[in-house]
């Protein structure tokens, strides 16, 4: 009996472009005939129920007049249909109108969108091209850049997933004149999550244009989306894979994605974000890495952004105590929570470690203090 090496070495070039600006539907199609997907002329376009009139059907007729051959798959919006049922759904629609792996996938919408497409393309025919036309200032912020794509399952939010990079994406502040102000404030809370572990510069751009901010006034809203990306940029180019450094971005996401699921989604992503980093925040300050004067700091600014600074009386707080067992930071059993220093960075606790294993009951005292 004898062995045979296989060699499979690669060089991979996944860098990507980032178009910010307004009504960047024109842009997308000059890109397309500039060559941005070489020789595909097939065009699946996944959107949500809501985004459809808005966008996603003004890009459709836009891909046909131009001589693209597309289709619209829609499904329900929100975030209880980032499943695998709704993925599979998408797959076999596509498959009946003849999609094949000489297309191209573009996801017009908010992260629940961006996070299902681009799964949906890291998996049909083994891998499709796509492109994300964000539509939301939560997708701006977190979902459509770095290229973590998954689903949810009722254990879990996110562990089933890819990471798969787009060829392109388009942060169209326009849209963002479009969304009610509690999607607004939900963007915001993973803008300050990335001022908050990453630039107190950043931060303080926040506090002194909130209310700019609100009102979506461009140049404001221009600057915080070019901030969120240059701050993404710096995380992922460093740990794509999210071995290390990466889980940093999850800053207030341990306590917050499981008030996401024990709310049965009531509360949208950015609110449950909220909440868990003010729970990171007087976690940091217990641990002495964040003063009682920084802590207050975060706090008002979530308030300004009119986002929960606290848990909700009809949320079980024990529930959603055993419920951070299904974070995927979690490690031979252990909670693991990554803290901020100060406002602008993170602790590293260890070289390249940054998230530190918390006791159950330090984790429980920290939850209740937030009720």
């Amino acid at each position: 009996m004898g062995t045979f090496q296989v060699e499979l070495k690669k060089v991979v070039d996944d860098s990507y472009e980032i178009e910010v600006g307004f009504g960047l539907q024109q842009a997308l199609i000059s890109d397309l005939k500039g060559g941005l997907v070489k020789g595909i002329t097939k065009f699946a376009v996944i959107t949500d129920s809501i985004v459809k009139e808005l966008y996603a059907e003004p890009v459709l007729e836009l891909l046909q007049a131009n001589g693209y051959q597309a289709d619209l798959f829609v499904f329900e919006a929100g975030e209880k249909s980032k499943t695998r049922k709704t993925k599979e759904e998408i797959e076999d629609a596509m498959l009946e109108m003849g999609y094949r792996r000489d297309c191209c996938i573009i996801a017009v919408g908010g992260g629940v969108v961006t996070d299902l497409a681009g799964f949906v393309a890291g998996t049909y025919g083994r891998g499709v091209p796509f492109i994300n036309y964000a539509t939301t200032l939560l997708a701006a912020a977190d979902a459509s850049v770095g290229g973590k794509t998954a689903v949810d399952t009722p254990l879990a939010t996110n562990l089933i997933g890819i990471f798969n990079q787009p060829e392109k994406v388009y942060l169209d502040i326009a849209a963002w004149k479009t969304l009610p102000q509690r999607q607004i404030s939900s963007g915001l809370a993973e803008t300050i999550k990335h001022a908050c572990l990453a630039s107190r510069e950043f931060f303080d751009y926040l506090k002194e244009h909130m209310e700019d901010i609100l009102q979506v006034e461009k140049e404001a809203c221009e600057k915080i989306a070019e901030w969120n990306c240059r701050v993404k940029y710096e995380v992922v180019m460093k740990d794509e894979r999210e071995s290390g450094l990466r889980e940093a971005l999850n800053l207030g996401h341990t306590v917050g994605r499981a008030i996401e699921t024990v709310s049965d989604y009531r509360l949208l992503h950015g609110e449950a974000v909220a909440i868990g980093l003010v729970a990171e925040v007087r976690l940091a300050e217990k641990m002495g890495y964040v003063t009682a004067k920084e802590r207050e700091e975060v706090i008002s600014l979530l308030k300004r952004a009119g986002l929960p600074t606290s848990i909700p009386d009809d949320i079980d707080c024990e529930a959603l105590v055993k419920k951070l067992y299904t974070d995927k930071k979690v490690k031979n059993g252990k909670l693991r929570f990554v803290l901020q220093k100060g406002i602008g960075a993170v602790v590293e606790f260890e070289e390249g470690v940054f998230a530190t294993p918390i006791e159950e009951e330090t984790a429980r005292e920290i939850i209740f203090a937030c009720r």
